[in-house]
């Protein structure tokens, strides 16, 4: 399939599509089945093959490599700069959250709600700097973290009790109650990725596009406050989705006699 250049294409989404469209052609040729099921998926036309979306999510992933790399050799117990002292506060801070609502167990899953958070925050903010959108506000990247959450919690669980002892916590507190409480459990699984995508994508959306609007309005004062609010609301936001895979990693890795 071919076409022409997309009407709303982010420098940084030309650029990729300039240099770097030969290999998402043949990474995105490997989801032919899924555009049959799904001809809406918007993955793009051979010859711009990256999306906004998709490109946003590559800026993240550079930008906390790029932030990794640079933080590893200045590291230090007895001089840490403020950008260690600011990432040691929300790891530790994290560390915490999963520890009372994990408890045992909790640390070795930390470095994953890091990435959780981490990930969703900046491609939140990523949509107040000029020139970018906020790869969240596209429901295919909150469905995408929500899906990677939903396998990781499962995953977790059935690593901590088997596949057996995994598939009990869906049974309910009652043996004999197991026939009801077996389908509106699973069905309560598969609904969480869901509840996860929405709650991220609506809520990003609505902030960029209220902030879009009055800046078309108002070029003054209210955007910088309808900012801050943006800002406020993707932490919240990133930290409301990260709190919640905690919450499902500590349900399913929860021993049977807890």
């Amino acid at each position: 399939m071919t076409g022409s250049a997309p009407e709303h294409e982010l420098w940084f989404t030309k650029l990729l599509n300039d240099y770097l469209a030969a290999p998402a052609n043949a990474i995105l040729s490997l989801a032919e089945p899924i555009n049959k099921v799904l001809p809406h998926a918007q993955i793009g036309p051979s010859d711009h093959p990256w999306t906004n979306y998709m490109a946003m999510e590559i800026l993240v992933a550079l930008l906390m490599i790029v932030a990794a790399l640079l933080l590893r050799p200045r590291l230090s117990v007895d001089k840490p700069g403020h950008f260690q002292q600011s990432i040691e506060v929300i790891y530790d801070f994290l560390r915490g959250q999963a520890g009372e609502i994990i408890a045992h167990g909790s640390k070795k899953h930390v470095a994953m709600f890091a990435t959780f958070f981490f990930f969703i925050l900046i491609s939140n903010l990523l949509g107040i700097i000029p020139t970018f959108e906020s790869p969240t506000m596209y429901y295919f990247v909150p469905a995408g973290i929500a899906m990677l959450s939903f396998f990781y919690y499962n995953g977790a669980g059935i690593k901590a009790n088997g596949v057996l002892g995994h598939m009990k916590h869906l049974a309910g507190p009652v043996w004999w109650l197991w026939w009801f409480m077996f389908p509106l459990e699973l069905l309560s699984h598969f609904i969480r990725p869901v509840s996860l995508t929405i709650r991220l994508f609506a809520n990003m959306l609505a902030g960029e596009q209220v902030t879009v609007g009055f800046m078309a309005v108002v070029a003054l004062v209210v955007p910088v406050l309808l900012m801050a609010l943006h800002v406020f609301v993707s932490l919240i936001q990133a930290f409301i989705f990260t709190v919640l895979s905690m919450m499902y990693v500590g349900e399913s890795t929860a021993h049977e006699e807890g």
